[in-house]
């Protein structure tokens, strides 16, 4: 893919880094010339300086044979107005923009952005881990679904995997089992010490809690 990201601080760095590992096309932009010695001796994408909603410097970047666009900088209006100009005038197929302030982000989001909160994913990972270590119910970002992890005990060895999922409420999608993950057949058989990680619809939570003994 030819990822544009502006934005070259510990975020966008770093996804720089990751996508340009992988092999895309990475190209990253920012004010600051010096921002750029984040990315290491290894980064092998383009580096480009300027105004990161300046039209004329996103042709220069390649924006318009651009698959996706990234806007990571530490400001929402620098990131909310290169998306839409991303998005709007240049019709870059996926246009993801960062935003610190949630209200803001909610906003945006229904005018048809695909906007990341760092505040509130982080926010609501430090919650998680506080009230309820074993689900996450900010991993899918619908609201009505979470991730939960649940430890294999006597009650369920020797059970296969299909006994365990409530169609329409809970389904188990992966298994830990000796340190390895698989993504488990139906008729895979649990043992004790194994750990499944499943989806579960938020309204049945009670019910998976008490099934599975977590109340």
């Amino acid at each position: 893919m030819y990822i544009i990201i502006l934005g070259c601080g510990r975020v966008g760095s770093e996804l720089a880094q990751i996508l340009s590992r992988e092999g895309h096309n990475v190209v990253i932009i920012d004010k600051n010339a010096d921002a750029f010695k984040r990315l290491g001796a290894t980064f092998n994408g383009i580096t480009l300086r300027g105004n990161g909603f300046d039209p004329e410097l996103l042709q220069e970047a390649g924006i318009k044979k651009a698959d996706a666009f990234c806007a990571v900088t530490n400001g929402d209006n620098t990131n909310i107005m290169a998306s839409q100009v991303a998005k709007k005038m240049f019709k870059v197929p996926k246009v993801i923009t960062r935003i610190y302030d949630p209200k803001r982000a909610n906003i945006y989001k229904a005018l048809g952005l695909d906007i990341i909160s760092g505040t509130v994913l982080f926010a609501s990972m430090i919650r998680d881990k506080i009230i309820e270590s074993r689900l996450s119910s900010y991993l899918i970002e619908t609201g009505a679904l979470g991730v939960i992890e649940l430890d294999i005990d006597d009650k369920f060895k020797g059970k296969r995997v299909e006994e365990l999922n409530m169609p329409g409420e809970f389904l188990v999608t992966s298994l830990v089992k000796k340190n390895i993950t698989t993504i488990p057949l139906p008729q895979t058989v649990l043992e004790r010490g194994d750990k499944v990680v499943a989806v579960v619809m938020i309204s049945s939570l009670d019910k998976i809690r008490k099934l599975f003994g977590l109340m």
